[in-house]
């Protein structure tokens, strides 16, 4: 009579049926020389491709220094302690559309935990906003360290009045959008590109740069609904706003109040995940000649506080992306690699071929210090090699 223990399943005792490939050099060999096959082409493909990517790039970190020491760029005096960099630079061939302009950051940090953390999905998606009322909805902890007016340094909105040097905020009164992302906004403004006869215009849209799924999430707000009267001090810009867009150097009205569902906002609000990176500023569907060109650029973002250096790029692309050679080589690296590996096998095995199965290589065939004339070997106790298992 059999019987059967509840719960011992052929999982549970390890009977499940396995497959268990025995290396030999004669699947080793083949495996090495078709992984060369398979990654030398599509290495060489990919790079080719990159190679296909027409991209020019241009440093103006110097744009706010009085002196340029590159020939293709000047200074135009612009509003305020701002300047309007004029460049002059050269396509060498036809770029066919769909063309990209990019700005491209180093030495930046946006994957700084404190600093991705810090921004309030409800309040871009304007989700509990009530626009009949007069007081705006208070910001989350996660905007944190800038939520609200009083987060900002001294004397950032000189429309407040101050009593004895403090500035007095509405207790009601929050920033929009709140957090350190939305703060440190991008605010260069990079014109469209012109031939060197000025007859000639190129225009980069900003219309489909952002991910489709950022639609749901940046909506305009509602906030503009507040009394004119009102909103200016219930509704602040961000610190570094003031600064930077003349827009919003006197605070927000009903008339100028941010709208979060602009795609330039959305591209700068999703996170860089490596200090040097390129963040997409339009795109132009035209075939763009060669030929000498020029374009303005409107400096007011300040990379000299974090040591960083800020360029354009403008790049056509390809069934990969932008210009990037690296996954062409390392495919390639790794196929030679493979090659090599594969002939010095076989060059070994078939100079000094080894017997599969020869149970003479076994350990306890060996001999070993201290082993009898037979060169026969025992364990510590005494026990011969048919003991030891």
């Amino acid at each position: 009579m059999s019987v059967v223990i509840s719960g011992h399943t052929a999982f549970k005792q390890q009977r499940l049926k396995a497959w268990q490939p025995i290396l030999t050099p004669k699947t080793v060999l083949p495996a090495f020389f078709m992984l060369g096959v398979v990654f030398v082409p599509i290495g060489i493909a990919l790079y080719l491709a990159s190679n296909n990517v027409q991209q020019i790039i241009f440093d103006y970190t110097t744009c706010t220094n009085p002196v340029f020491p590159a020939t293709n760029m000047a200074s135009i005096p612009g509003p305020g302690s701002f300047k309007t960099c004029e460049v002059t630079f050269t396509i060498e061939k036809d770029m066919p559309g769909p063309v990209f302009m990019y700005y491209r950051l180093t030495n930046f940090y946006q994957n700084h935990r404190r600093y991705v953390k810090s921004f309030d999905a409800n309040q871009l998606a304007n989700i509990n906003v009530n626009p009949t009322g007069t007081t705006p909805p208070a910001p989350t902890s996660v905007c944190s360290p800038l939520s609200r007016p009083s987060d900002a340094p001294a004397n950032t909105y000189p429309w407040v009045k101050s009593e004895n040097g403090v500035q007095k905020f509405n207790p009601d009164a929050v920033i929009y959008p709140c957090g350190l992302i939305a703060n440190s906004y991008f605010s260069d403004v990079l014109s469209d590109i012109t031939t060197k006869d000025k007859k000639t215009t190129y225009s980069f849209q900003n219309d489909s740069i952002a991910w489709p799924s950022d639609a749901a999430k940046f909506k305009p707000s509602s906030l503009n609904s507040i009394n004119n009267g009102d909103i200016k001090n219930l509704v602040f810009p961000p610190p570094e706003w003031v600064k930077k867009f003349p827009q919003f150097s006197g605070g927000y009205t009903s008339a100028n109040l941010f709208d979060a569902s602009q795609q330039r906002f959305q591209v700068w609000m999703r996170p860089a995940g490596l200090p040097n990176f390129r963040k997409l500023w339009g795109e132009s569907k035209a075939t763009i000649p060669a030929g000498e060109y020029t374009m303005r650029i409107e400096d007011s973002f300040d990379v000299s506080t974090f040591g960083g250096t800020k360029s354009v790029v403008i790049s056509t692309v390809s069934i990969l992306g932008g210009k990037n050679p690296f996954l062409g080589i390392a495919y390639i690296v790794v196929g030679i690699i493979c090659w090599i590996l594969g002939l010095l096998f076989l060059i070994r095995h078939m100079i000094k071929p080894r017997k599969l199965g020869d149970y003479t290589y076994l350990s306890w065939n060996q001999p070993q210090r201290g082993a009898g004339a037979e060169g026969q070997s025992t364990n510590a106790a005494g026990a011969g090699p048919s003991q030891r298992y």
